[in-house]
């Protein structure tokens, strides 16, 4: 009698290595950190906590500036959030001399942006 191919066989190979779990990705602001420090102390480096917790900053201050500009949109009752509410909220937020600088390089990233 002829053996009939059984159903185990008509699955597909796997795969030489065997499966692999798919790492998932998480994202940071750690490289733009690095290279901003590199820029200011070429010679100093960060440790592992140090950067996490500059990662939490930049995260926070990021929600509470999103946060004022869309207070901002809806008090004018815009739909669009542009870049005249971030500034304005990014003023609110940051004291003094800071917020005058984080100005400044915004416009100068926004110019640079629109040139290209």
């Amino acid at each position: 009698m002829a053996k009939t191919p059984s159903k185990k066989s008509a699955k597909a190979p796997k795969k030489a290595g065997g499966a692999k779990k798919k790492k998932s990705r998480t994202e940071s602001y750690s490289t733009y950190i690095y290279r901003v420090l590199k820029q200011v102390h070429p010679d100093t480096g960060i440790s592992k906590k140090g950067m996490s917790i500059m990662n939490s900053f930049i995260n926070d201050i990021f929600e509470r500036i999103a946060l004022e500009a869309s207070k901002l949109c809806r008090f004018s009752k815009k739909a669009t959030l542009s870049s005249r509410e971030i500034q304005t909220s990014v003023r609110l937020m940051l004291p003094g001399e800071l917020s005058k600088h984080a100005v400044s390089e915004g416009t100068k990233a926004v110019t640079k942006f629109s040139s290209s």
